[in-house]
Parts: structure tokens; C-alpha cells; sequence
């Protein structure tokens, strides 16, 4: 069991290690790619005129020259209809922040990850614990013993167990526990008794 804890922590800590260095990695790209790409643009959004078609048009130019004569390029109309048809266009000067939105995708990634790894826990490792801890015959419960509505009746004799020992595991456990009961107590008392809690 202890090459396991130690298997798992050296997992876990590896796997904080590569989050870490992935997120030094990506700040550093950032850097590089504030230079490549323009944060603000002017849209012209162009209806259809005469013989053409709409279009939409995007160019990154400063606030001051957003209107249709610097964005749209080419014309498509000539003469004295490039004044009829840039007085059709609608242009919008837009500004994003693209370091704000990377780094809101970091740490959306980063906490998607830790469920992962908290998932990973739940399925591989608690069992493994509730065995060690608890022995294996008092997690199967049989349906004589128990009933359908107490199915954590046993809990208190573990839990009074698990008190005598001085662990944090074993803390941790006693809390499971008594959130599972109050859990079902909430159920019954809602699907039940048709009581909602206040």
C-alpha cells in the first residue's frame, strides 16, 4: 500500500509539475502572440447595393479611420455611388483582449483537469482506502442486514471505529460519511415526506 501512496503522490505531483510548466509555456506564447495578432479591428458590415452582393469587411486600422472609405477595400462600386454605398455600411470599431482570454482558458483547463484528477481518485483510490481502512466485509452490505431505507446503517459502528484512530484519513472518512446520511436524509425527507428543507 505504501508504493501505491507513493506512486500516487509522485503522479500527482508530476502531473502539477507539467500543469505548471504547460502554463509557463503558454504565458510565454502570449508574449509572442500579442505581437502576430491585432486585438483591435474595425467591421464594416456592408448590405447588398444594386448589382453586389453584401459583405463584411475587417481591417485593423485605429479608431479615428474606421469608416467604410479606409475599410472597404476595393470598392466595389464606382463613381459617385461609393458615397450611397458607404452611407449603407455600418462600421464598428471592436477591441478584445486576447491575453484575458487565454489566461481565463488556462485556468478553465487547469480546474477541468484537477476534477479529472479528483474523479481519478474517487474510482481508483477511495475504494482501495475504505478496504484498508474499514475491512472488506463491512462495505458489502447484504439487503437482510440493511433495508432499503437505511443504507448506511452500519455507519455509526464504523464511524465510532474509525474516531479511536488519530488520522486524517479517517477524519476525512467520518466526513464522507456523515454527509452521505444527511444526504439520505434529504432524500427521504424530499421524495418521502414531500418535506423541503429550509
Amino acid at each position: 500500500m505504501a508504493t501505491l501512496w507513493g506512486g500516487l503522490l509522485r503522479l500527482g505531483s508530476l502531473l502539477s509539475l507539467s500543469c505548471l510548466a504547460l502554463s509557463v509555456l503558454l504565458l510565454v506564447q502570449l508574449s509572442d502572440a500579442a505581437k502576430n495578432f491585432e486585438d483591435v479591428r474595425c467591421k464594416c458590415i456592408c448590405p447588398p447595393y444594386k448589382e453586389n452582393s453584401g459583405h463584411i469587411y475587417n481591417k485593423n486600422i485605429s479608431q479615428k479611420d474606421c469608416d467604410c472609405l479606409h475599410v472597404v477595400d476595393p470598392m466595389p462600386v464606382r463613381g459617385p455611388d461609393v458615397e450611397a454605398y458607404c452611407l449603407r455600411c455600418e462600421c464598428k470599431y471592436e477591441e478584445r483582449s486576447s491575453v484575458t482570454i487565454k489566461v481565463t482558458i488556462i485556468i478553465y483547463l487547469s480546474i477541468l483537469g484537477l476534477l479529472l484528477l479528483y474523479m481519478v481518485y474517487l474510482t481508483l483510490v477511495e475504494p482501495i482506502l475504505k478496504r484498508r481502512l474499514f475491512g472488506h466485509s463491512q462495505l458489502i452490505q447484504s439487503d437482510d442486514d440493511v433495508g432499503d431505507q437505511q443504507p448506511f446503517a452500519n455507519a455509526h459502528d464504523v464511524l465510532a471505529r474509525s474516531r479511536s484512530r488519530a488520522n486524517v484519513l479517517n477524519k476525512v472518512e467520518y466526513a464522507q460519511q456523515r454527509w452521505k446520511l444527511q444526504v439520505q436524509e434529504q432524500r427521504k425527507s424530499v421524495f418521502d415526506r414531500h418535506v423541503v428543507l429550509s
